[in-house]
């Protein structure tokens, strides 16, 4: 089963025991965690070695970067950290990300940006003024910034334990949410197709009538009932009585002899291994020129087509 990959990216030394914990945390969720130390990452022989980290981030669910007071190693791409090239990776993949600075230089961030002007400034809790400018370039981005301090690893995981039921409750209601805008896609599909049809009949007046006849006609309730009475496999369709007389005989029926021409109900019948099968059918179902009356399913009655199915050692002859 497939899950979670979380990327855990901070400065090694000055924060390893936060990242132990975090990874801890991580799996004891059900997730997999993507730790550098923990051989997590597949490096290979063609690139620099900090480049295999930002591909794994590709592979990853979520970012979680933790910013200590220490400014660790200097990217070769770019003019800033291994660390914070990860968290602009993440961001350039569009990558949930959750952002943890330590309090002490998150409280300090904000002397920085009363002092940013003067470049003697000696800073206490971060050893490298560019934590503070990096984190000056992150509080400006207009999303997927989401930052919060911290003092212990307690503080991280359960902020992520928070978030990550918020995330869950979310996408159980967008599954429901999804089944609704299915059906109102239905909806929408079946409104444009009469609005088309709509359409079709207001510029085309002439033989209107006999177009939505055909629509109907397509769709008539008696070819399903024959269909399903003869259990036919295949779709039938007819549109007077000599295709339906035609049904009826390819199947094996032939009229009754107890038939009378001006009978309203016609018999027609088939014995087969002494089963005898009587179809009748309403000549109501045609017009005088013996083509199918259109009805729609709310008009139909079953009554007009029957069948009865007999032994024929119960016929009272």
């Amino acid at each position: 089963m497939a899950k979670p990959r979380i990327f855990v990216s901070s400065t090694y030394y000055d924060l390893r025991h936060i990242r132990s914990d975090i990874e801890r945390f991580i799996k004891e969720q059900g997730y997999d965690a993507v730790l550098n130390e923990q051989g997590n990452i597949a490096y290979g022989k063609d690139e620099k070695l900090e480049d295999y980290c930002y591909k794994e981030i590709n592979n990853v669910d979520i970012l979680v970067s933790i910013i200590g007071g220490r400014y660790g190693s200097e990217s070769k791409n770019d003019n800033n950290s291994v660390s914070q090239m990860e968290l602009k990776t993440a961001y350039e993949l569009n990558k949930q990300v959750y952002i943890f600075i330590e309090k002490s230089v998150y409280n300090e961030y904000q002397f920085y940006l009363n002092n940013k002007e003067n470049e003697t400034t000696i800073y206490t809790y971060a050893d490298n003024v560019k934590i503070h400018q990096f984190i000056e370039f992150v509080e400006s981005l207009p999303n997927n910034n989401t930052i919060h301090g911290f003092e212990t690893s307690t503080d991280i995981s359960s902020f992520l334990k928070e978030q990550w039921a918020g995330l869950f409750q979310r996408f159980l209601q967008d599954q429901t949410r999804n089944k609704e805008l299915n059906i109102i896609k239905g909806i929408e599909n079946t409104a444009k197709t009469l609005n088309q049809l709509v359409t079709f009949l207001t510029e085309e007046k002439r033989g209107s009538e006999n177009v939505i006849n055909e629509i109907l006609l397509s769709n008539h309730p008696a070819m399903e009932q024959v269909k399903d009475l003869l259990k036919i496999p295949y779709r039938v369709f007819f549109s007077n009585k000599e295709e339906f007389i035609d049904i009826l005989k390819a199947r094996g029926y032939r009229e009754s002899s107890l038939n009378l021409p001006f009978d309203t109900e016609q018999i027609w019948e088939m014995f087969k291994s002494d089963i005898r099968y009587e179809l009748t059918y309403n000549e109501e179902i045609f017009n005088t020129d013996n083509k199918l009356r259109v009805y729609t399913k709310e008009e139909w009655n079953p009554n007009f087509i029957r069948l009865v199915i007999s032994d024929i050692e119960d016929l009272p002859f």
